[in-house]
């Protein structure tokens, strides 16, 4: 099982607090640095000191790490135009020497479309099918070659398709609860499909549905299947009830729907979601400033799993 960290820096982190995440989940030896891709705070937080750009974010942590995979979950299709990410994301994997990742979605948070003036558009999961195309299309285009697509949302016409990722494939990675369209193009276009903030009974029909897409586009064994799931690990209740009290929850609600509680507590639900068939666990890291959490997870959760 992989864990990885995973981040949603809208709700208030610098450059500066994420580079110290990402050292310290390659120096005790997690699998990935992900985050979010926002430019609103959620709930309750002030957001200060302000939004950070998602792929600024991961170029530069390309060059200021060694070994961790990066990547987001999930980068909004809303934000940016399908030949221009392909760019963003090749550079970044060229940066990083191959280990970039790029989760893709519809984008879903009209607010922060309001606040920054972008565009909202009511057809997002047909834009988004068309993005997975161009995109996949672009790296996938033979080097002296020209790739054309015309969509209804993109339209090419004789894009050099270049620069090309340092890897020969990206993975790409898909994500959400929606029962018929996600499972589709993730059974089309992804390498990995993942279930965010989900039961496990939620989480095994969803994984179902998806293999039963990917067998139908004749892609059987192609994808990895993974949970993003908010963590707050103690060493004790008292540990854990403090480590609650800083992102705002309760204890009982995050046992009951996140991985919290003692580390024998953590690896038990972990287990119960690796059973319907999870390889991969992205651990939702609330408060950045307690890197205190993440020794105490690699050293009591990840052990036992390794």
């Amino acid at each position: 099982m992989d864990l990885r960290i995973f981040t949603e820096p809208q709700q208030g982190a610098t450059y500066d607090t994420l580079l110290a995440v990402a050292k310290a989940t390659e120096d005790l030896g997690f699998d990935a640095f992900f985050r979010s891709d926002h430019y609103l705070r959620m709930g309750a937080s002030d957001g200060l000191p302000g939004p950070t750009d998602a792929w600024i974010t991961l170029a530069g942590l390309a060059r200021e790490t060694k070994r961790i995979r990066l990547g987001t979950l999930m980068t909004a299709g809303t934000f940016r135009l399908p030949g221009v990410l392909a760019i963003q994301v090749a550079q970044v994997d060229q940066m990083s020497g191959g280990r970039v990742e790029l989760g893709l979605g519809a984008g879903w948070f009209e607010e922060e479309h309001k606040a920054y003036g972008i565009p909202f558009p009511k057809e997002k999961l047909g834009r988004l099918e068309e993005q997975l195309a161009v995109i996949t299309g672009l790296w996938a285009t033979e080097t002296g070659k020209t790739f054309d697509f015309h969509g209804k949302f993109y339209d090419l016409t004789d894009s050099p398709a270049l620069p090309k990722p340092a890897q020969p494939k990206v993975p790409v990675l898909i994500g959400g609860h929606g029962a018929t369209r996600t499972p589709r193009l993730a059974g089309r276009y992804a390498d990995e499909f993942n279930m965010p903030f989900a039961s496990v009974e939620d989480t095994e029909r969803q994984f179902g549905r998806v293999r039963a897409a990917a067998e139908e586009a004749g892609r059987a064994d192609a994808l990895t299947y993974s949970n993003a799931l908010v963590a707050c690990v103690g060493k004790d209740d008292a540990e854990v009830a403090r480590r609650a009290a800083a992102i705002g929850r309760e204890v009982d609600e995050l046992k009951a729907n996140g991985l919290a509680g003692s580390p024998a507590e953590v690896v038990d639900k972990i287990g119960r979601y690796g059973a319907v068939g999870a390889r991969r666990i992205y651990l939702q890291i609330l408060d950045l400033d307690d890197l205190d959490h993440l020794e105490l997870i690699s050293s009591q959760v990840q052990a036992q799993l390794s």
